[in-house]
C-alpha cells in the first residue's frame, strides 16, 4: 500500500510530462507482448513444419511438400516451395538456391515488423524525460526569482526534485523497453538462422533429386 501511494505520489509530482512518457511505456509493452508470442509460433510452426518437410524431401515427394506448404503458413513450407517450383526449369543449382534465398527473404520483414519501433520508443522516452526536466527547471527557476531571499534555496531543490522525476521516470520506460528490443532481435535472429539452415539443406536435397532425376531421364533415353 505504501509502495503504491509513494509511486502516485512519484507519477503526480512529475508534472504533466509523466503522462506521455507513460503512454510511450505502454505501447512499448504491447508491442513486446505481441511481438513475443508471434515469433513463439513462428518458431513453434517452423520446428514442426521443418519435422515434417524433411522427410518428404528425401523421399523426393514433391508434391506432399506443395500440399504440406499450402496446409502450413510456416515460412519453412513456403521456402520448400520456392525451391521445388524452380526444380522444374532450373538449370543450375544456383537458380534454386537464389528462389531459397528469395523465400527466406519475404519471410524476415514479417519476422523483423514492429520490433524496431522499440528502440525509438525508448529514445522518445529519454528524450521525454529530459524535456519535462528542463521545462520544470525553467518553471521553478522563474518562480524562485521573485521569492523572498530566505525561501528561495529550499523552493529551488525541491522544484529542481520534481523536475528530475520526469527524468527518472524516462529512464525506468527507456531500460526495459532496450532490454525486451534486444531479447526479441536475438528471437528473431535465431529463427532467421534456422531458416538459412534449412534452406541450405533443402537445396542439397533438392539437387541430389535434381541429379537423380536427370540421370533416370539419361538411362530411359
Amino acid at each position: 500500500m505504501e509502495f503504491t501511494q509513494a509511486l502516485l505520489r512519484f507519477f503526480q509530482n512529475g508534472g504533466p510530462f509523466m503522462y506521455p512518457i507513460a503512454l510511450v511505456l505502454v505501447i512499448g509493452l504491447v508491442m513486446v507482448v505481441e511481438r513475443w508470442i508471434f515469433l513463439g509460433r513462428a518458431k513453434r510452426a517452423n520446428q514442426r513444419a521443418y519435422r515434417e518437410l524433411l522427410p518428404l524431401l528425401q523421399k523426393r515427394n514433391y508434391n506432399g511438400v506443395l500440399q504440406l506448404a499450402r496446409d502450413n503458413k510456416a515460412a519453412m513450407g513456403r521456402i520448400a516451395a520456392a525451391g521445388i517450383g524452380t526444380l522444374q526449369y532450373a538449370k543450375r543449382d544456383e537458380n534454386i538456391a537464389l528462389a531459397i534465398e528469395e523465400g527466406i527473404l519475404e519471410a524476415v520483414p514479417r519476422l523483423e515488423k514492429r520490433t524496431g519501433y522499440l528502440s525509438t520508443l525508448a529514445n522518445i522516452a529519454t528524450l521525454l524525460g529530459l524535456l519535462g526536466t528542463i521545462m520544470g527547471l525553467i518553471a521553478a527557476f522563474t518562480a524562485v526569482a521573485n521569492a523572498d531571499p530566505s525561501e528561495k534555496a529550499s523552493m529551488l531543490s525541491s522544484s529542481i526534485s520534481v523536475a528530475m522525476n520526469t527524468t527518472a521516470f524516462g529512464l525506468i520506460s527507456a531500460i526495459p523497453l532496450l532490454l525486451f528490443y534486444s531479447m526479441l532481435q536475438n528471437k528473431t535472429n535465431e529463427i532467421v538462422d534456422s531458416l538459412q539452415m534449412a534452406g541450405v539443406k533443402f537445396l542439397n536435397l533438392l539437387s541430389m533429386g535434381r541429379a537423380q532425376m536427370a540421370e533416370q531421364k539419361a538411362a530411359r533415353s
